[in-house]
């Protein structure tokens, strides 16, 4: 029997996301409950689906149909909500990144869920992603020792994207004016909030690969909206670059991985479009292209699979793991914040 939702949350990511996501694994899971923080966006959300409707956490938390939460709020309060939702007796969370905005939230939250034996699962897309599975294996059986790792994003306006999948109009997801990065203050907070918003999608990837964060090389804002990053892990030097541009081509989302002996690139679809899995290309040494086939599953539909598989089997969550990833995230952007105001 499918199992009761309630989603904490109900921007233009919760309408063009998770909702198709849910229903595309519907014999699992089913959204009964959606709550705004005070837009009084959940009202038409919820009708969508059939579900109920309410303004902040209390009413999902006291349903008890709302067997698993997920939690699509802002950031800030995301460590918070999952120790509630482990307080009200939730059966299972389902936490959008980042777990929390300091390596203590996210400490808090996941304890709380081990405590409890309440599975968590944080979405994760990339990771979840048949086709990063792919690229790992290659990178294990391929021999050569990962001397480079770069990722490289160049965003269109997410309602580009939004407007393909749901009925919100693109007013419903405009942003806020270009900050002042020419203020150290703004700009380190600008990077630490985008690579904990936005880095924070590879970086448990990257983190698969070289586990050891060391030292920030160099950190800067990019007008209108982005950030480099070079930092070095396990003596590998790896590089985030990322520029959010308002009248921007199509995104461009790619990791690129270089061996001793080849180059990976996994190159993902824009965030909240349905088409599948990431593309796949080695470039050998000796010259030889090789292009995987073309996954038509997803991480986003792969990540609450998992999330089923936890409660179905019983099998162990990965709390180390997961709370590993977002120290690893939440250091790495402490660092480049640092940085960057040291610099003023």
């Amino acid at each position: 029997m499918a199992r009761g939702v309630g989603i904490i949350g109900a921007g233009p990511g919760v309408a063009a996301l998770h909702l198709p996501t849910l229903a595309r694994v519907g014999d699992a899971f089913r959204v009964v409950h959606v709550a705004d923080g005070g837009s009084g966006r959940s009202a038409a959300l919820a009708a969508r689906v059939g579900a109920r409707s309410s303004t902040g956490v209390d009413a999902i938390m006291a349903d008890p149909e709302a067997e698993v939460v997920a939690i699509c709020s802002p950031p800030a309060q995301h460590a918070a909500q999952i120790i509630a939702a482990v307080a009200a007796g939730k059966r299972a969370v389902f936490c959008e990144k980042p777990l929390g905005t300091t390596v203590a939230e996210a400490e808090e939250a996941v304890e709380a869920c081990r405590r409890a034996g309440v599975p968590l699962i944080v979405g994760t897309n990339h990771y979840f992603d048949p086709a990063w599975g792919r690229a790992k294996h290659h990178l294990t059986v391929s021999g050569g020792p990962v001397v480079s790792i770069s990722v490289t994003l160049a965003l269109a306006p997410n309602a580009r994207y939004h407007e393909l999948v749901t009925e919100l109009p693109a007013s419903a997801a405009a942003g806020r004016g270009a900050p002042d990065l020419t203020r150290a203050a703004v700009a380190a907070g600008v990077v630490r909030q985008l690579l904990t918003g936005l880095a924070i999608h590879d970086l448990p990837l990257v983190r698969d690969l070289v586990p050891r964060f060391e030292r920030v090389v160099f950190a800067r804002a990019l007008p209108p909206l982005g950030y480099a990053v070079g930092f070095v892990a396990g003596g590998v030097p790896v590089q985030l670059t990322t520029v959010m541009l308002p009248e921007g081509a199509d995104t461009l989302w790619r990791i690129a991985v270089a061996t001793a002996s080849d180059r990976l690139d996994v190159s993902f679809p824009p965030p909240f479009v349905h088409a599948g899995g990431a593309r796949v290309r080695v470039r050998a040494a000796d010259g030889r292209d090789t292009i995987y086939a073309h996954d038509p599953g997803d991480g986003y539909v792969a990540e609450w699979r998992a999330l089923a598989e936890l409660l179905d089997a019983g099998l162990p969550v990965e709390y180390d793991e997961l709370l590993d990833d977002a120290r690893y995230a939440l250091r790495l952007a402490d660092a480049a914040a640092e940085l960057i105001g040291a610099a003023a």
